[in-house]
């Protein structure tokens, strides 16, 4: 789908004056540009319907009725990214804005949370004999490297992936017994459904985080539903990385206790390594 409106916005400068003029009467008011003829929009814009006609298929539209077509659908979409942002602009409540939404978004959290599901990935992942972290995007790069930081603490074979390619390439490549620990925020990321796909071809578990009803939890033998209401200030980071790394945070937990003495003996190696080389005392994250 053309994004006729983000076109507008990032070319208008190479525009000659008339279809600036034209691009800022769109611009201002979509939605009353999508109600007006060709004679309206080109009256208002003191040009003429040509010239309108021009400016359209400068945009790769081939009528002024197929540009109102495509600004129709670029308008639907992103619609709340239109508006100006009327949300805080201190950094005093900025701050209690973003501080608020995390808290709420942890609670929530915890009282959604499908115990049975972690504690049944939790097994999987105590059983395997290589897991690997998959998550592409942004956020879900983060958790896939962040739960490899957490595993291997833990004593367990463990590699994290975030390139598409080299997710299908390792889904491929896996030892028998392994297992695929898989993260999506919006649970629409399709590469990455092939990848778990592929996976499960070869014999993996996969373990899935992500929205329910959605193609990545489709795939999952263990899915763990992570929801959270998302913000509408567009300004404001989303909190659902928060919601993730709690539900991680647990699933990291429960498979150190599942693990025991096992765990216990690696950090115990790290933590003398760390408190020799870098802190000199017991206080200290076992991290960085």
């Amino acid at each position: 789908m053309l994004d006729l409106v983000g076109m507008l916005q990032t070319e208008k400068d190479s525009f000659t004056r008339s279809e600036r003029v034209l691009t800022d009467i769109v611009l201002a008011d979509v939605d009353g540009a999508l109600k007006m003829s060709i004679v309206d929009l080109a009256a208002q814009a003191d040009v003429s319907p040509p010239t309108v006609t021009r400016f359209c298929r400068r945009l790769g539209c081939d009528s002024y009725a197929d540009f109102k077509v495509r600004l129709a659908q670029s308008r639907f979409v992103g619609q709340r990214y239109f508006a100006p942002s009327s949300g805080p602009s201190s950094v005093r409540e900025i701050a209690q804005g973003v501080i608020n939404g995390i808290q709420s978004t942890v609670y929530d959290t915890f009282e959604t949370c499908d115990f049975d599901a972690i504690d049944s990935a939790a097994e999987a992942i105590v059983r395997a004999s290589f897991v690997m972290t998959f998550g592409s995007g942004g956020a879900s790069s983060m958790l896939a490297t962040e739960t490899e930081a957490r595993f291997f603490r833990l004593g367990l074979k463990v590699a994290s992936s975030v390139d598409h390619q080299m997710q299908m390439m390792r889904a491929a490549s896996a030892p028998a017994e392994s297992v695929v620990v898989a993260f999506s925020l919006s649970g629409n990321n399709m590469p990455l459904v092939n990848a778990i796909s592929v996976a499960k071809e070869y014999g993996a578990t996969c373990v899935v985080l992500t929205r329910a009803n959605s193609p990545m939890a489709a795939q999952a033998d263990i899915f763990v539903p992570v929801t959270w209401r998302e913000n509408q200030d567009i300004l404001r980071p989303t909190p659902s990385r928060y919601s993730f790394l709690a539900v991680l945070d647990i699933l990291s937990q429960t498979v150190a206790a599942r693990l025991g003495p096992q765990a216990v003996v690696s950090m115990r190696r790290i933590k003398h390594q760390l408190v020799i080389h870098r802190d000199g005392d017991d206080a200290q994250p076992l991290g960085d």
